[in-house]
């Protein structure tokens, strides 16, 4: 066996594991960086701040179910951690690695020095420290593994210096690679032939069920094969955020997004339905309206990959513990299709209440209204989105736009979105663009979402990461308005509007003066062309749109 540095080794892994981009703030494990220039085609991305290169490696991991890699020296590392927060809520297989103590030096004060390791505990599957440069090769093939098995999630290890220095040092190693943890998901576990049969007769026997898919359906590649169980039993679909590119928008048996970012067809449909099929999804508070969308006490099944889910907050009639595709797989080969004829007049009744709901919502998705409206934006994507496009959103009122106003239009579109921190999206988005260079990646945000990250405009046009960003700028952070309204008695003050008002800015300009594309929208006519132009430009684009600062998403129904 060789003798070969820790960085030779760290550079050879990345490269065999089919990393092609990592994120990070310098100054860290320099030494590997030199290594990725003379060894491999990876590109080192340095970015402005380490919570945007957590959300870019976030952003690729979502967009290409390999594990995303993010990095940052000592001084940088609880930032990073921060920035993980939304990998972990959102299950995605990002693999931080940081600076650290070294033992020699610990408790004398030493510059920027803070144990950093406790932090990244909440946040984590795996968090660890490497000390001894021989243990390169089995700590990372541990990080990559746990990163991506059973409910993907983030994974720390703490390289021994300021700066991951421990790389310079040498040991006899094999830089040995599990090819089978490159990717979500590595293993498809195969569900109990019980627990399938008995999930799919109390499915078959519910007059009025509804399936709510989550995250875990979109981690397992299975969209098709929910759609195809739920057309051959005639059963109307709800997702959660996370989960809503599981089945296209257009889809008869689609009722939307369920929960507090919301369309209010799903939250009725599922609402008034006799048994609920939740399948990849852990039933938190978002997805279920704090517990009122279903209400605790309906009859429910429960799929997942993992056995913690299963009746964490509803008791089951029925669990099945395996991967959501070869689950829904082996229903699909049991279901009988008869079964599907009684449900006729409750797709009927999802349906008409779905219609309803464009009835009321139908105008304002094609307003010509200046300043312009958020649903006529989502209404423009809808419509405008190309076939193969990942779309990114943010948290906040751009999620519940987005969730509840934007239909995807085919099963090869892509759905990201923030799991609850704002700013997310726009570098996210980036990321998604380094993970899927192939497919167009748009991007959705509020003002209030893009000053959190704006420098990394100056990333995207030094890297040429050539994304599309529509900011819905309304000169405020108007999500919180109607909070204000409330503790100031329905009538604010010049003073309140301070903590939830903005400048205007023109962000076109902006963009410009950074060498990106810059377009500014004031009227709605001008949307469908600033995104066409936007989607053919080589250089990242910034669609900036001016819209009404009164238009308030809607609230969720129960």
């Amino acid at each position: 066996m060789a003798k070969i540095t820790g960085a030779q080794c760290l550079a050879d892994m990345l490269a065999g594991y089919g990393v092609t981009h990592v994120f990070m703030v310098p100054a860290v494990l320099r030494r590997t960086f030199a290594e990725m220039e003379r060894r491999t085609k990876i590109k080192r991305i340095h970015t402005h701040g380490e919570k945007s290169a957590a959300y870019m490696a976030d952003g690729y991991a979502r967009a290409s179910g390999r594990p995303g890699i993010c990095m940052a020296q000592v001084i940088g590392a609880l930032n990073l951690a921060a920035g993980l927060r939304d990998a972990h809520l959102a299950h995605s297989p990002v693999i931080a690695f940081t600076g650290g103590r070294d033992p020699k030096t610990k408790f004398r004060k030493v510059y920027q020095e803070v144990d950093d390791v406790p932090a990244f505990e909440s946040v984590t599957k795996f968090n660890a420290t490497v000390d001894d440069v021989a243990r390169f090769p089995d700590m990372v093939r541990q990080a990559f593994r746990v990163a991506v098995s059973g409910a993907p999630g983030p994974v720390h290890l703490q390289f021994r210096g300021n700066e991951g220095q421990v790389d310079a040092e040498e040991a006899e190693m094999e830089p040995l690679v599990e090819e089978q943890f490159a990717r979500v998901p590595p293993f498809r576990p195969e569900p109990e032939d019980g627990s399938v049969r008995v999930a799919l007769r109390v499915l078959q026997d519910a007059e009025r069920p509804v399936i709510v898919a989550g995250g875990g359906v979109r981690a397992s590649g299975a969209g098709r094969d929910l759609v195809a169980l739920a057309e051959k039993l005639s059963i109307p679909v709800a997702t959660s955020l996370n989960g809503k590119d599981s089945i296209p928008g257009v889809d008869p048996l689609s009722v939307g997004v369920v929960g507090t970012y919301s369309r209010e067809s799903a939250n009725r449909v599922v609402g008034q339905a006799d048994l609920v099929c939740f399948i990849g999804t852990e039933t938190g508070g978002m997805t279920t309206h704090f517990w009122a969308v279903p209400k605790i006490g309906v009859r429910a099944i429960q799929i997942d990959v993992d056995p913690e889910a299963l009746g964490r907050n509803y008791p089951l009639e029925a669990s099945v513990l395996g991967d959501a595709r070869v689950v829904l797989q082996r229903m699909l080969a049991h279901a009988d299709g008869r079964t599907a004829a009684k449900r006729k007049p409750w797709v009927e009744q999802a349906r008409s209440i779905c219609q309803e709901w464009y009835a009321k919502y139908g105008a304002q998705l094609v307003s010509d209204a200046v300043p312009i409206r958020p649903e006529r934006m989502c209404g423009e994507l809808t419509k405008n989105v190309p076939e193969d496009a990942i779309v990114v959103v943010d948290t906040g009122h751009a999620g519940m736009w987005m969730g509840g106003m934007y239909d995807l239009r085919a099963p090869t579109q892509s759905y990201i979105r923030s799991a609850g921190h704002l700013g997310w999206a726009f570098p996210a988005g980036l990321g998604a663009k380094c993970g899927a260079p192939e497919r167009p990646v748009v991007v959705f945000t509020g003002d209030a979402g893009l000053w959190y990250h704006i420098g990394e405009i100056e990333t995207a046009v030094r890297w040429k990461i050539n994304s599309v960003t529509v900011v819905n700028n309304n000169a405020s952070g108007n999500q919180s308005k109607r909070g204000f309204d409330r503790v100031y008695g329905g009538q604010q003050t010049e003073q309140a509007r301070e903590l939830w008002t903005y400048r205007p800015v023109n962000f076109a300009r902006i963009a410009e003066d950074i060498g990106a594309l810059g377009i500014r929208v004031e009227r709605p006519g001008e949307l469908a062309p600033a995104i066409s132009r936007a989607l053919k430009a080589e250089r990242p684009a910034i669609v900036d749109v001016v819209t009404d600062i009164e238009a308030l998403a809607p609230v969720a129904v129960t």
